[in-house]
């Protein structure tokens, strides 16, 4: 899916060293058919869910970035953060229709 006409994502996805909050991560193919630098921003927000009297924290992982470039993306890649930190996608990229895909994590420890 291609992203508006209207819109540069790119200026979206700007770098660290270009005054953005994005990042460049490397997703590492399950199959061996290599790895492939993708930009985005990954978050990790903080959930808290309750049920009756249980509780349940925990941190969901995510990275937002282009959908053109996680298209071939699948369950079971991996991600590696620059930092080192490595994570398991979790689902398919999910499209939010404008050029925009997250994806779900899993930390590979």
């Amino acid at each position: 899916m291609t992203s508006p006409s209207w819109e540069n994502l790119d200026v979206f996805l700007q770098t660290d060293t270009a005054g953005g909050f994005a990042i460049v991560a490397t997703v590492q193919f399950k199959d061996g058919s290599g790895d492939k630098p993708v930009t985005g921003i990954f978050d990790e927000p903080y959930l808290n869910a309750q049920l009756g009297e249980y509780e349940v924290d925990d941190a969901q992982p995510r990275f937002t970035c282009k959908s053109i470039d996680v298209d071939s993306v699948k369950r079971g890649d991996g991600l590696l953060l620059p930092d080192g930190r490595k994570f398991y996608v979790m689902s398919y990229p999910q499209q939010d229709g404008t050029g925009i895909s997250i994806l779900k994590l899993e930390k590979n420890e």
